[in-house]
């Protein structure tokens, strides 16, 4: 494990192996893992319910800005896949921002992340009990979030592949729900599908048109749809734990875009042409049991809810693990409490126990607090997502130039357009970000997460002037 805290920018070279490269890490996780995680991560429980409210808001042009934010997404994971490619770490972006921009922004990166994944964790598992409470009624709540939060943390403390089989098949179910929705609404909207008739553009232009609020109305949908990306990142830390890191994250980098533009852009365009916008179905049951039931699939609500909790649970159990790999990344680089950097059956046991409690403590919070502690927690990481692509974009600006000096043979993914490109996306997460600040929805969340940034940068700077008073 290195013990060297807060090395000398000056002093890394992108030749290295990566600060926790050489971390007594298992390599479970098999190509077959790799692919079903980055096919899945891509479909959330945001996508299936989050997308209603970005349908209310922008409208049929809600199929736009997802494909705006899409080419953000992009872009952000092209430039992660190609630091990851090169120089695969358990700590993905905040091994590769220390490497590049200086230890207090590995520090302020990875912890910013950790905290983001444990306060899903938390969100995840209210949602989940939610559903099994409406199954099962009379059960109580907490029973099912304690009984998730011990599936997810026991099969993480065990071995890695035990992640990795859950994943692959979660991935397994949400890519079936998902091509079926896709298959169904293409036959309606074909006039194919028994029983229906083609809607053509009846519902793409009236109501207001494509843009029935305007501008301001498709800047919204683009928020809306900012989060729903949130959590395509776990691949690249995953695949630092696989047979063939640079291989894999290669592998999926170049995906990402087919994945994109059909499973978000895609399912977007069927429900906006399927049904009216300004349905109230749209928010009240979801946009995808809406469209269902539409079709008149039978149970369709149903059917969507068990869709949504295998969403769930799958972003539960990618969270516990990114977060946890997270946090050993961190304290391996000597920036965080030494005590969870113990690995044992070449897991990071601790650091699972860790990340599973602050998600468990942040689930009490939810029900102590609801309205104080947790909804601070929740504006905190609000924009969380943003500031750690702008890390990633900066990180893969100024280490593009040392691997093209010093080891070209490791740019097996580059960024398309380099620089252009990266200086467009730095911007576009600039513009996200204030656009966040411009809604009156969202600007607590600017100033919860501004705050957290600074905390943590400041805490890293100072640790980092420690180190350097040391030597």
């Amino acid at each position: 494990m290195s013990q060297s805290t807060f090395t000398s920018p000056a002093r890394q070279r992108p030749a290295d192996p990566g600060p926790d490269a050489g971390a007594p890490l298992g390599s479970g996780l098999k190509q077959r893992h790799l692919s079903m995680i980055a096919l899945g991560g891509v479909i959330g429980a945001g996508l299936f319910v989050g997308s209603g409210a970005g349908v209310a808001a922008a409208g049929p042009s809600i199929v736009l800005a997802y494909a705006v934010s899409g080419l953000l997404v992009m872009c952000v994971m092209r430039m992660l896949g190609e630091m990851s490619a090169a120089n695969p770490a358990s700590g993905s972006f905040s091994v590769h921002a220390e490497r590049a921009i200086g230890p207090w922004a590995g520090f302020t990166a990875g912890w910013m992340f950790w905290t983001l994944l444990c306060v899903g964790v938390a969100i995840e598992a209210i949602g989940a009990a939610h559903i099994m409470t409406g199954w099962f009624p009379g059960t109580p709540s907490w029973m099912w979030v304690l009984a998730f939060m011990a599936l997810f943390c026991g099969t993480n403390l065990a071995a890695v592949k035990n992640f990795g089989e859950f994943e692959f098949w979660f991935a397994a179910l949400k890519i079936g729900a998902i091509a079926l929705f896709l298959g169904l609404g293409v036959l309606a909207i074909a006039g194919l599908l028994p029983g229906t008739s083609s809607p053509g553009t009846a519902n793409l232009l009236p109501d207001g048109g494509f843009l029935p609020k305007g501008l301001d109305g498709l800047l919204v949908g683009v928020l809306a749809s900012v989060v729903a990306y949130g959590g395509l990142e776990t691949v690249t830390i995953a695949a630092a734990e696989s047979e063939d890191p640079a291989r894999g994250v290669a592998r999926a980098v170049r995906t990402t875009m087919w994945r994109i533009a059909v499973v978000y852009v895609g399912s977007m365009l069927v429900v906006v042409t399927l049904l009216p916008w300004n349905d109230p179905a749209v928010t009240e049951q979801g946009p995808y049991a809406a469209a269902l039931d539409r079709l008149g699939i039978p149970a369709a609500g149903e059917i969507m809810n068990a869709v949504v909790l295998i969403a769930l649970l799958s972003a539960m159990n990618a969270n516990v693990y990114g977060s946890s790999r997270m946090a050993y990344s961190l304290v391996s680089r000597g920036q965080g409490p030494k005590a969870l950097g113990k690995v044992s059956g070449r897991v990071p046991r601790r650091a699972v126990l860790a990340s599973c409690g602050f998600g468990f403590v942040t689930v009490l919070l939810s029900y102590w607090y609801p309205d104080t502690l947790f909804a601070w927690l929740l504006n905190m990481v609000g924009g969380v997502i943003l500031v750690v692509w702008g890390f990633i974009a900066v990180s893969q600006f100024m280490l593009r130039r040392r691997l093209e000096q010093e080891a070209p043979g490791k740019l097996v993914v580059r960024m398309w357009g380099f620089p252009y490109l990266t200086w467009a996306a730095l911007a576009g997460v600039a513009g996200v970000l204030a656009l966040m600040a411009w809604n009156p929805d969202t600007r607590v969340q600017v100033v919860f997460t501004g705050g957290l940034t600074a905390f943590l940068a400041g805490t890293g700077f100072l640790m980092q002037r420690r180190a350097a008073a040391r030597r």
